[in-house]
């Protein structure tokens, strides 16, 4: 017999309260102990039920109840059935995680546009000025190795690489130390060409795959190229008159769209950002030539490690800069917890 619900939170308020107190389980004490707000009296009748079932016993007259091994045995399977399905839950949000990370900054460059009245841009996360943290080569038949390659904020990439011969694992082995002995905690700017001729001399026969690894490590250890740009609040530009020409308007409309320009205000804002995070570009001094009539406000924000993005706000040169820079700071703090949620 399956039990209900309010048998089993019964029989876990016992389980529970004998696993602390090592002392039979009476009906006053359940009742103080679940969320089920029962009397004494209906808890006693579940009780009967429970120890007729035989999931829990009365040690003695007038004593209350422990439990019996089948009673601990449902008590553990249900305990592990709970785990493996807050398993799977997780597994499913990180499954998840990448279209709940472009609903959230969609949401975030609609918000800040609504809030200042301003247009809005916001980038998805990438992982900057990487380090190479490991490398595993391993054979995957005659003709084909898989590099393993895991830079900063535990990124994995996998590539498959041709081999003229089958690779034996000594080989194998001695490429590995070869490769991570060289190229552990470097960035792909201190990888230089004396560095892979050094190393391709030690691989001997085998400096074709050492030059393919590395050719590999700066794929992984590069940013993606694939940068996501959300916008928002285009429209709100058209509100000054100053930015409300024709001309202007249109360019600053078409950057938007394209969005190709606003890499260029993304990168400039990652190298050149000080120690608040905050940038703040008036007329010519943005990169993006058809913003040269406006003020920009970026903000660099970091969720996990290494992983870094770019909040901009773009609106004349008359903007509220404190009330800007202040929903900035204020955004960069919570934007870790919200996409921790």
């Amino acid at each position: 017999m399956q039990l209900d619900e309010r048998k089993m939170k019964i029989l876990q308020a016992i389980i529970r309260n004998y696993l602390e107190t090592g002392e039979p389980v009476g009906s006053r004490t359940i009742s103080k102990y679940t969320d089920l707000n029962l009397s004494s009296a209906t808890i006693r009748n579940e009780m009967a039920d429970l120890e007729e079932l035989g999931y829990i016993l009365q040690p003695h007259t007038s004593a209350g109840r422990i439990p019996s091994d089948k009673g601990y045995r449902l008590y553990v399977d249900k305990m592990m059935e709970d785990k493996e399905r807050e398993i799977d839950e997780m597994k499913e949000m990180l499954l998840e995680k990448e279209d709940k990370m472009e609903h959230l900054l969609k949401q975030v460059a609609k918000v800040l546009a609504v809030n200042t009245n301003y247009a809005t841009m916001i980038t998805t996360p990438q992982i900057h000025h990487n380090k190479l943290k490991f490398i595993q080569l391993s054979r995957v038949d005659a003709n084909q190795i898989l590099a393993v390659i895991v830079v900063e904020g535990n990124v994995i990439k996998n590539t498959m690489l041709s081999v003229n011969e089958e690779l034996d694992e000594e080989t194998l082995l001695k490429l590995n130390i070869l490769l991570n002995t060289h190229l552990n905690g470097l960035s792909l700017e201190e990888i230089n060409l004396g560095m892979i001729s050094a190393m391709k001399q030690q691989a001997g026969i085998h400096s074709d795959i050492v030059g393919d690894v590395i050719d590999a490590v700066a794929e992984a250890i590069k940013a993606d190229e694939d940068l996501e740009i959300y916008t928002s609040g285009t429209n709100n530009i058209l509100k000054y008159p100053e930015l409300a020409d024709k001309q202007k308007a249109s360019e600053l409309i078409n950057t938007f769209e394209e969005k190709k320009l606003l890499t260029e205000l993304v990168q400039d804002s990652l190298s050149e950002e000080n120690g608040t995070g905050i940038q703040v570009y008036i007329g010519d001094e943005t990169p993006v030539q058809s913003m040269k009539d406006c003020s920009v406000v970026t903000a660099t924000y970091e969720l996990e490690e290494g992983m870094k993005g770019t909040i901009g706000i773009i609106g004349p040169k008359r903007m509220d800069y404190d009330k800007v820079v202040g929903t900035l700071k204020t955004l960069m703090h919570q934007l870790d917890d919200l996409y921790k949620k």
